[in-house]
């Protein structure tokens, strides 16, 4: 991935709370990594986070002017689900690897999109952030489910709660709009995405949603409460 062998040089669209508590103290840790550029929802954003975060990285104002840099070799996406698709695809358009945040993207259609065109860039890393659930203990699981240690599975119980969204008057959570977030089931997908790590593909779905609170400071809200 480097080029002349120097440090891998990162541009970081979306810098919210994911990007700067998660990501960015794990990468400022590798002595390899440079972060050079910065686009967030706002130039004044892109701004503070660059004179609090990365002093030596610019501010960009529009994502596409990042994508289009020439000595960048990463661009590393933060942003809601609504943008990883076009970001990721121009990205590998412009010859940069991609890191996504997870989740991958609106829907099946724009998943698929986003998969042909890694597969179209083959010499280009595309890679989804996983789900940090199971990670000290998935080689474990998997060596225990491939030697037969607890026989075969036949049931599968995945229960995930989360009080988030109980106060009837809050306004919508990010998630909870199908605009920015799309089809996804808020906190339920990425235990689903351990389990095939373990077990394998799923071959088939079926699903029951409740939405329990549907309007939220005038916002009417389609993403289901429960699932």
């Amino acid at each position: 991935m480097h080029k002349n062998n120097h440090k891998l040089r990162i541009g970081i669209i979306g810098a919210g709370n994911i990007v700067r508590t998660r990501h960015l103290p794990a990468l400022k840790k590798h002595p390899e990594v440079e972060i050079v550029a910065v686009s967030n929802s706002t130039y004044e954003s892109s701004e503070k986070f660059c004179s609090e975060n990365a002093p030596g990285a610019t501010p960009i104002q529009n994502w596409p002017e990042l994508v289009a840099l020439h000595d960048l070799d990463v661009v590393w996406i933060g942003t809601p689900p609504y943008m990883h698709s076009a970001v990721t695809i121009s990205a590998l358009e412009a010859g940069k690897h991609v890191f996504c945040q997870a989740r991958m993207s609106m829907d099946l259609a724009e998943a698929e999109e986003m998969l042909a065109a890694s597969k179209r860039y083959p010499e280009l890393v595309t890679m989804l952030c996983p789900p940090p659930f199971g990670m000290r203990a998935d080689l474990l699981v998997k060596k225990i489910l491939a030697e037969n240690y607890i026989g075969r599975t036949h049931h599968v119980r995945l229960q995930s709660f989360t009080g988030n969204y109980l106060d009837p008057d809050t306004p919508a959570h990010w998630r909870q709009k199908i605009e920015i977030s799309g089809l996804n089931t808020l906190t339920l997908g990425i235990y689903v995405e351990v389990l095939q790590r373990w077990l394998g593909d799923i071959t088939g779905v079926f699903a029951r949603g409740k939405i329990i609170r549907p309007v939220r400071e005038g916002y009417g809200v389609i993403v289901p409460d429960l699932l």
